[in-house]
């Protein structure tokens, strides 16, 4: 564990340097291995023991040990069921149209599953689909279902969200028909997967497993088991949390303003809490998860299976615990949009390898695709197959930069719709319907994005670069458009009338009736633009 032990290091560099990496093996893939995909919810990147020595994640660790961690693995949308959808279509949101948490998936989208189906593997799908609002109605390509309207919940008497207003109680949908929920969320799922496994599966076919766990899902519900196991564990708050002038120069107002809201570090979800007793029970509910992988794992090798089956472990997206004063996820930050990527397959994948190739959720899609030896046609899939890179056969073309979207919200108002577009080296982000600042990010020089340079003059033609690949990229689809959704009340507007004010606007915007460069938005950025206001002695 030596060598896993000295990568905490690079929790706070992110991408900032790139280790040696473990030479790929000449391992003969299976022609239609089994796959096992295990999704979490809101995990972030570095939620994981390999990177905090605080946590206690064996399972986890092995997947790492022996396969390989994918350091810079994100997520094109950070909510969860854009997320979702991005991953079973492999496509972005602006494509596959699930837009936000109640958008179902349009009738007739190509799902991955389906093609799965049809390169003769047993299907099954247990556990949180959150796709289409409070359905939990079985969905195409899977031979077996097990899973609940919305949310869900962690016990079965703990009724919220959309348990509330359901009159049969906390249940499961299990091929159609409803069951109560027996016990906690992530030991029944796993049961599920398990019994699906042993004796549900036809045993003459090769599996997809897709086991899409509750957790992290606030508000985190620890197994009974774990509950204390961090007790005595310091987490402390992110630096980027102070409300100081140095941490918001240069940021957005309404980054400064949410953090007096719903989604903020001094008015959250409408009350108070302790950042550090929030994330003790954030990792003693991640415990129950390791211990799920850790039986999957166990009946691979029990049932001498491990050798010729894929193991993927990621989230959806990513969480905010106090930086820049922000919680839950949505926007472009590292910490909402980056996740764990953990691929363990020791029959024809080299173990001990450190990857450090942007990879997405829509990448999924087309990896499975490609593991299933099933080549759908051009335009499929927005993503591309890691299993070269995994295989020691990375492409030199692999991608360089990748889009980001999110769409603002009426019931949570205080995230703007958000573009961006992460390269290797720079973070360019964007903000629409909004009167505020974008961003620029050096990733490798700011992994915490606390300089922002969207105005720094020998960032001129990367920013004018970045800002045209981000609009050719968003019109993919052949139209620019921003969907939005019925609205039916004014969302999470409250503000604590005791926090912090609202942000000014920036010194650097301020003006007198009959300056020169009053008129300087007719322009587009360019050197010239820039030659002349230098001219007028404003910069």
């Amino acid at each position: 564990m030596k060598f896993f032990k000295s990568m905490f290091i690079f929790v706070a560099m992110a991408a900032a340097s790139t280790p040696t990496l473990a030479a790929p093996g000449e391992m003969t893939q299976p022609a239609k291995p089994n796959i096992i995909f295990v999704l979490t919810d809101d995990q972030r990147f570095d939620e994981l023991g390999i990177l905090n020595p605080k946590l206690h994640t064996p399972n986890l660790d092995k997947l790492a040990k022996g396969g390989i961690y994918f350091r810079n693995a994100v997520v094109t949308t950070a909510l969860c069921s854009p997320s979702r959808a991005s991953i079973i279509t492999g496509r972005y949101m602006h494509r596959h149209g699930v837009v936000d948490n109640n958008a179902p998936i349009a009738a007739g989208t190509p799902l991955v599953s389906t093609l799965l189906r049809n390169q003769g593997y047993d299907t099954a799908f247990v556990g949180k689909w959150h796709m289409g609002g409070e359905g939990d109605d079985p969905q195409p390509g899977f031979n077996h279902w097990v899973s609940f309207a919305g949310q869900g919940n962690y016990w079965p008497d703990q009724i919220v969200g959309e348990s509330a207003n359901n009159a049969q109680g906390n249940v499961l949908n299990v091929d159609g028909k409803h069951v109560p929920q027996a016990g906690y969320i992530t030991d029944e799922l796993t049961n599920y997967a398990l019994d699906w496994l042993r004796t549900g599966r036809d045993a003459k076919k090769p599996f997809f497993l897709y086991l899409s766990h509750k957790a992290l899902h606030a508000d985190f519900k620890p197994a009974t088991r774990h509950k204390g196991q961090y007790a005595k564990t310091s987490f402390p708050d992110p630096e980027t949390m102070a409300d100081t002038p140095a941490n918001y120069e240069g940021k957005p107002m309404w980054v400064r303003n949410q953090r007096n809201s719903w989604h903020g570090a001094d008015f959250p979800y409408h009350g108070k809490l302790s950042m550090e007793a929030y994330r003790r029970s954030y990792a003693e509910t991640l415990s129950a998860v390791d211990e799920s992988v850790g039986q999957l794992l166990q009946y691979l090798e029990k049932n001498h299976l491990d050798k010729n089956t894929i193991v993927i472990f990621t989230s959806d997206n990513g969480f905010m615990f106090g930086e820049h004063g922000l919680i839950d996820k949505r926007n472009a930050y590292e910490e909402s949009m980056r996740v764990p990527l953990l691929v363990y397959a020791p029959g024809f994948i080299k173990g001990g390898q450190v990857r450090d190739e942007t990879v997405a959720n829509i990448d999924f899609a087309p990896t499975f695709a490609e593991l299933a030896g099933a080549k759908p046609g051009p335009g499929a899939f927005d993503g591309q197959s890691w299993l070269p890179i995994a295989t020691g056969k990375a492409p030199s073309d692999w991608r360089k930069n990748l889009l980001y979207e999110y769409y603002w919200e009426f019931n949570y108002p205080m995230t703007p719709t958000t573009f961006a577009l992460r390269g290797d080296r720079y973070k360019l982000i964007q903000y629409h319907g909004i009167w505020d600042l974008d961003e620029l990010y050096d990733l490798q020089k700011d992994p915490r994005e606390t300089r922002n340079l969207i105005d720094d003059p020998a960032l001129l033609e990367t920013k004018i670069a970045m800002r045209q690949q981000l609009y050719d990229m968003l019109g993919s689809n052949g139209q620019h458009t921003v969907p939005y959704t019925r609205k039916f009340n004014s969302g999470a507007v409250f503000r604590d009338i005791g926090g912090p004010p609202a942000a000014t606007f920036p010194e650097r915007w301020m003006r007198k009736p009959g300056d020169p460069d009053l008129d300087q938005h007719f322009l587009p950025d360019s050197p010239e633009k820039l030659k002349k206001l230098k001219s007028l002695e404003k910069y």
